[in-house]
């Protein structure tokens, strides 16, 4: 019985153990998709693997996504701005590719544009908060297609660090409910999912943006 649980103890421990999504030398695990490649597939991929660091470039737009499917986690991602910040998210749940705009793949993004890192976008899914009024808008404009309220406002103003500066997010998603930490601080959670699993994805959306570690801790 004592080797039993000891046993038992063991697959626990190693079920938590922190998993590398990127392994600092290539893009094994992931697969990009980026519309402009299609017409030109000349054109540069947008993520690159540059001194041990996952780049996105920015241009042209598009997603890093992982080949494989998660559910209950929680996800450690560790980004700067190498130049002039801009926009880029980290997508989660995401499944259907090029759903909305004929870029975006359905999922629920967690915001890391500067200056509003935290901010909930719906795609295709959708996610309830506390205070949703007053952080997405009036209730007949909510929704997740094309010309709907998808934006949901993040809880904190001064949670990043400058330009420049290595910013921690960590997201864990556990069941329908996804919260989001920007440099130690709560700065969303969302619970009522529309789904509670899907592939993770990384943005190309317009600004540089550099990645050193994004691990996966299974809950």
């Amino acid at each position: 019985m004592k080797a039993y649980l000891l046993l038992l103890g063991l697959f626990a421990s190693c079920a938590s153990r922190p998993i590398a999504l990127f392994n600092g030398k290539n893009l094994q695990g992931w697969h990009a998709d980026v519309p402009a490649m299609d017409e030109d597939p000349s054109l540069q991929s947008p993520f690159i693997v540059r001194d041990g660091l996952l780049v996105s470039l920015g241009t042209p737009p598009g997603h890093l996504i992982t080949d494989k499917v998660y559910s209950d986690y929680r996800l450690h991602v560790e980004y700067r701005w190498p130049g002039e910040p801009g926009n880029c998210g980290v997508l989660v749940h995401a499944s259907t590719p090029r759903y909305l705009y004929g870029m975006f793949p359905r999922s629920i993004e967690c915001q890391m544009h500067h200056g509003n890192a935290g901010d909930f976008w719906a795609i295709g899914e959708d996610i309830t908060v506390d205070d949703m009024e007053a952080r997405r808008g009036p209730p007949e404009k909510w929704g997740c297609e094309e010309g709907d309220a998808r934006r949901i406002l993040n809880l904190t103003d001064d949670s990043e660090k400058p330009p420049g500066e290595w910013n921690t997010m960590d997201i864990e998603c556990r069941g329908r409910s996804i919260d989001i930490w920007v440099n130690g601080d709560l700065v969303n959670h969302g619970y009522d999912c529309t789904t509670d699993h899907g592939q993770i994805a990384i943005q190309a959306e317009g600004a540089e943006a550099e990645f050193r570690r994004i691990e996966l801790t299974p809950l």
